[in-house]
């Protein structure tokens, strides 16, 4: 039996519908995945300098680390002096009015509490931030030794309380000084990976840390 020889012309002219036709499929696909990509939240950069005034006077006001400051600013909002978390902690040091906001408060020796408005404005957040830090350093972290454990105590305690992360140590408030000061700075890093109940506790800690180390 002969074969049957269909003419390349034939050919020709069955293929370039199909080719048409998956030609345009891929233009579609490709504009829907550009169009998806254009809609998608541009993350916003903050000036990181923008507040370094209000962050050196608010660290020498309260006799605190000024790299301390900014790295926890940029760690905690990413100089976005609007930023308000889910949990509605508030601008640039994400400051909780009902809790660390008081703290500062008390510390400055005011009554009450700030409101949120006073949280928005960003020399206000600044000088109660650095005064929640003294609180952290000098009365709930009194008594720790090396500063940079106390530097590593203060971060972990500035998100997630001073006293889940003494109770890692001892329920007695001395008894864990005495044993945070017994241990290297690398050693109370390891311990807090290890034993600390919230997970982002070490990880916060990285994140201050090296960008405390950029500054």
């Amino acid at each position: 039996m002969m074969p049957t020889f269909i003419p390349a012309k034939t050919i020709r002219s069955t293929m370039k519908p199909t080719l048409r036709h998956w030609s345009r499929a891929g233009v579609i696909c490709l504009m829907l995945i550009l169009a998806g990509c254009s809609s998608k939240k541009q993350r916003t950069s903050y000036d990181a300098h923008a507040f370094d005034d209000a962050i050196e006077d608010a660290a020498d006001k309260y006799d605190v680390d000024q790299k301390l400051i900014a790295a926890m600013i940029k760690v905690e909002s990413g100089f976005n002096p609007a930023a308000i978390s889910r949990s509605n902690a508030i601008g640039l040091m994400q400051l909780k009015a009902d809790t660390a906001g008081c703290d500062a408060y008390r510390y400055k020796g005011k009554r009450g509490c700030p409101d949120d408005d006073d949280l928005l404005d960003p020399d206000t957040n600044i000088d109660l931030g650095a005064a929640y830090l003294a609180v952290l350093q000098k009365q709930q972290l009194k008594g720790i030794d090396d500063p940079v454990t106390l530097r590593y105590a203060t971060i972990i305690a500035y998100v997630n309380g001073t006293g889940a992360l003494l109770r890692t140590f001892s329920s007695n408030r001395q008894q864990a000084i005495s044993m945070i000061n017994n241990l290297s700075p690398e050693a109370f890093n390891w311990h807090v990976r290890k034993y600390h109940p919230a997970p982002q506790a070490p990880r916060h800690l990285m994140k201050v840390e090296a960008a405390y180390e950029q500054l």
